[in-house]
């Protein structure tokens, strides 16, 4: 059984853009649910179907399978909720440690959101000079909302 713990931040400045490399991340969702949200994701020559439980803290249950890329761009055309997300995410190493940031697209253009897998919920890291605000508890920052419910309408 898996198990994904993370924290998410705001990004303050394009810093990590000179840090990592990058590719491009299409996905949306069969379902969006209180406890549970299945999705398909798609990034170049791979795909994934991915099952999370509601998150408890930083923690949630998280089961991933790759799936033919063919199958997964069927389901994001006529199974998953329109409109899919699409971003870039960047990917940097701090100190040892994977971050993750995504530059979404689209509806959600001007959304910069970073995120860091830990392998506990007391696990210390530092933060790279251009992390800002934690936004792991704010559900206004979950792909599976803001799939729902547009950046570019957030009131903040």
């Amino acid at each position: 059984m898996a198990k994904e713990i993370e924290r998410k931040f705001l990004v303050k400045n394009l810093k990590f853009k000179e840090l990592g490399y990058s590719y491009k991340i299409e996905q949306s969702y069969i379902c969006i649910e209180d406890g549970r949200v299945v999705r398909v994701r798609r990034c170049s020559n791979h795909a994934f179907l991915t099952i999370k439980s509601a998150s408890v803290g930083f923690s949630r249950y998280e089961f991933e399978y790759e799936i033919p890329v063919d199958d997964a761009q069927k389901m994001l055309e006529t199974v998953c909720i329109q409109p899919t997300l699409k971003k870039e995410r960047y990917v940097v190493i701090f100190e040892n440690k994977k971050w993750e940031i995504d530059v979404f697209e689209q509806e959600n253009s001007g959304l910069i959101i970073a995120e860091i897998e830990l392998e506990s919920e007391d696990e210390t890291f530092n933060i790279p000079d251009f992390i800002g605000q934690e936004v792991t508890n704010d559900e206004r920052y979950y792909n599976s909302y803001i799939s729902k419910n547009p950046y570019k309408y957030f009131v903040l």
